[in-house]
């Protein structure tokens, strides 16, 4: 107890520093720009400590006396580069390190040149390397530059020291190793961001609860894995879920994604390292997942989970080559050209191992659309591959208040039925929106282990079934809705009517009499 006490105390007081350096930090650049800036600051300030903390304990364990790699001259940390590049990636100079800028960062008055300098150099020190594609444009979008940063060098780079400095003062050493500190900065500031950003913000972003659910599911019954995937993988919450959840160790080959924007891109390799997974334990590639898939000749994964983007349009069948392409010909038709949602569901089915889970947020509609989704819910149902349905609370995603769904897959079921589990009320209220409980999210996988009938809550229903209702894969086809209306007693109603008519009568009649006395 006074460890989780300890651990909500550090999280509650890092919190509470993240949002005071946001708050002084707004101004010329709006809060979802902005978190570029502070984020891409955290993960230079982490890998230096990282490196620098990596090189003290092996200097320090070898016999040397309070060894420090900062204090060391440029000349003398030269000769360990190419060893540090090899076992972490990348390589910093004692001079360059986040410490020693920020210390002497005020007295700078081309600070925003020396950043841009380190910046290209960390990058440039994984040319050549396996880790180069990780680190590869990693500081892109942290453009110290930017007329947004101030109209003058002078007022960006006062802006830059305020910004140092703020990260700089965020406690991120943890003795206790209570919690993962610079990842949970990490999530706190994308759900700051997301949260007030509204559509745009949300876009890049899981509702942590939600990604709890969604690891969760996929790992119902084992407690290892050998890889997981993400198609549209965002930032990467729903990825590091799993090193959370299960422990990165017991994800036994690392976690692989693909992500079409630029700058999530890059947040997402950035959240990698921040929750401290090596170059070698990551494969997140840039590009359109249903255009130019990565990963086409990886072992398929045992644990996908995704939030891709909601009904957006794609090339479909204005693409000829599309419709062979082994990820979406078996099942004879391509989603519709402006609803790509059933494209991300044939491609992750495809990238999913025998014995694997794939966990899908979904919008609703194509779980009961006619047209090309219609034939694809055939596909899935005939083949036995959609193993439940889960119908989510509305309001839980940052940016909308639409209700969504999760599809299940599985490639080795069982039987040959599907689950429906209607957890539409299965939230607690936070302000404007709702959210999953950790109450909620065990209910739910509860519901879904059993895997039986509960009145108003679950149905397991044969596929058979799902044909016969031209296989609309909703909710609420399969899973009765609860009356809560009060039930009347008709007897006792029949009475009161009774009653009620009879001191009619007699008011009637007494209404009556006194009308007579006054006409008399």
């Amino acid at each position: 107890m006074a460890i989780d006490n300890k651990k909500e105390q550090e999280r509650a007081e890092l919190h509470r520093t993240i949002w005071s350096i946001a708050d002084d930090l707004r101004g010329s650049v709006d809060g979802w720009d902005f978190k570029q800036y502070v984020l891409g600051m955290l993960f230079y300030r982490y890998i230096s400590e990282n490196l620098r903390n990596y090189i003290n304990e092996g200097e320090n364990e070898g016999g040397a006396s309070n060894f420090d790699y900062a204090q060391l001259t440029d000349e003398e940390a030269e000769s360990a580069r190419e060893e540090l590049v090899q076992t972490k990636g990348f390589f910093i100079l004692p001079s360059e390190l986040f410490s020693t800028i920020q210390a002497k960062a005020s007295e700078d008055k081309n600070l925003n040149e020396t950043l841009e300098k380190i910046f290209r150099n960390i990058e440039n020190s994984a040319l050549g390397t396996d880790s180069e594609a990780d680190f590869k444009g990693l500081f892109d979008d942290i453009d110290v530059n930017s007329k947004k940063l101030g109209g003058t060098v002078k007022e960006r780079n006062e802006r830059l020291v305020k910004l140092m400095n703020g990260i700089a003062s965020m406690n991120l050493k943890d003795s206790d190793n209570t919690i993962d500190l610079f990842g949970d900065a990490y999530e706190y500031l994308m759900g700051m961001y997301a949260g007030n950003a509204g559509k745009s913000g949300g876009e890049f972003f899981t509702p942590q609860e939600v990604s709890e659910l969604l690891t969760k599911i996929t790992l119902v019954g084992k407690d290892s894995v050998n890889k997981v995937y993400d198609p549209a993988c965002g930032s990467g919450s729903l990825l590091l879920k799993f090193a959370k959840i299960l422990g990165k160790e017991n994800i036994r080959n690392g976690f692989f994604g693909q992500e079409i924007n630029i700058t999530t891109y890059n947040l997402c390799r950035i959240n990698m390292f921040l929750h401290n997974i090596g170059y070698e334990k990551f494969d997140i590639a840039h590009g359109d997942t249903l255009k130019t898939p990565a990963h086409w000749d990886d072992e398929p994964f045992e644990a996908i989970v995704s939030n891709p983007p909601y009904s957006i349009k794609w090339e479909g069948d204005d693409n000829p080559i599309l419709i062979n392409d082994p990820r979406f010909s078996p099942a004879g038709v391509l989603a519709p050209k402006s609803k790509a949602d059933m494209a991300f569901i044939m491609h992750s089915l495809s990238w999913l191992a025998s014995n694997g889970t794939a966990a899908i947020v979904c919008f609703p509609g194509i779980m009961y659309r006619s047209g090309a989704e219609q034939k694809i819910r055939k596909y899935l149902i005939d083949n036995n591959y959609v193993d439940c349905v889960i119908q989510l609370p509305d309001n839980l995603f940052f940016g909308t208040s639409i209700a969504t769904c999760i599809m299940v897959l599985k490639k080795s079921k069982k039987d040959n039925s599907t689950l429906f589990i209607d957890a539409s009320k299965e939230f607690v209220k936070i302000t404007n929106s709702n959210k999953l409980s950790e109450a909620n999210v065990a209910s739910i996988i509860d519901t879904f282990t059993k895997r039986e009938n509960k009145d108003y809550v679950s149905a397991l229903i044969p596929n058979t079934r799902i044909a016969e209702e031209e296989y609309n894969l909703s909710v609420s086809t399969y899973v009765e809705q609860e009356d809560t209306r009060e039930v009347i007693d008709i007897t006792e109603l029949n009475k009161e009517i009774a009653r009620i008519v009879e001191r009619e009568a007699q008011l009637r009649a007494e209404i009556d009499k006194i009308v007579a006395e006054i006409e008399a």
